[in-house]
């Protein structure tokens, strides 16, 4: 895990928690020699995490669509920086980039990259560990939401494994290194289609 994404808030949100969260991961990532790969902007968690990595030693790689660059801002303090043509090229090339993902507190655009990585890891598109650094307990309604799909018959339960959890830094990172992928079977007739004899076709 050389390379880790970072999918956080453009935003700081309202509990100083996930700030100073951030800038933990980001003294945490540089004391670990891992480089952080993001959004490239300079506000919000984003630019908190970035200039953490940053004043601490460590190695930052910013990924950017024009627009965006335009509208935010990008940091300009980066090792490299990234310009895509949209949201898309931005999203693949920071997963090309990529060993491990962590999702930090933030808004739709940090669940779209969660969700993604996640749907592709479930689809073993690629096999590196995701976590989700819980702050304050922010993801416990999105995780029990997962639970939720579980119970429901719309993923094995084994996915729930593809994620790791913690509520600090060391932890979560500690839990990435051990993660290891697995097999789940991932279409499942309920026992009501079986009675009936109907097929996944």
């Amino acid at each position: 895990m050389k390379s880790i994404v970072v999918y956080c808030g453009s935003n700081l949100g309202t509990n100083k928690a996930y700030f100073e969260a951030a800038q933990n991961l980001g003294k945490v990532l540089a004391e670990q020699g891992c480089r952080l790969v993001y959004g490239g902007g300079n506000i919000g968690l984003m630019g908190t995490i970035a200039s953490s990595v940053l004043e601490n030693g460590g190695e930052v790689i910013g990924v950017i669509p024009t627009f965006l660059k335009k509208k935010e801002g990008a940091h300009l303090g980066l090792n490299k920086l990234y310009e895509t043509a949209n949201m898309t090229d931005r999203k693949n090339k920071m997963i090309e980039l990529a060993e491990g993902f962590i999702a930090m507190p933030g808004g739709l655009g940090t669940y779209e990259e969660l969700f993604e990585v996640l749907s592709q890891a479930q689809l073993k598109l690629h096999p590196y560990p995701i976590g989700i650094l819980n702050v304050a307990g922010f993801f416990d309604p999105l995780l029990q939401m997962l639970q939720n799909t579980a119970d429901a018959g719309f993923m094995p339960q084994q996915n729930m494994d593809l994620l790791c959890v913690a509520d600090d830094a060391e932890n979560l990172l500690e839990q990435m290194r051990h993660w290891q992928p697995h097999d789940a079977v991932k279409w499942v007739l309920p026992e009501w289609a079986k009675a009936e004899k109907q097929t996944l076709s």
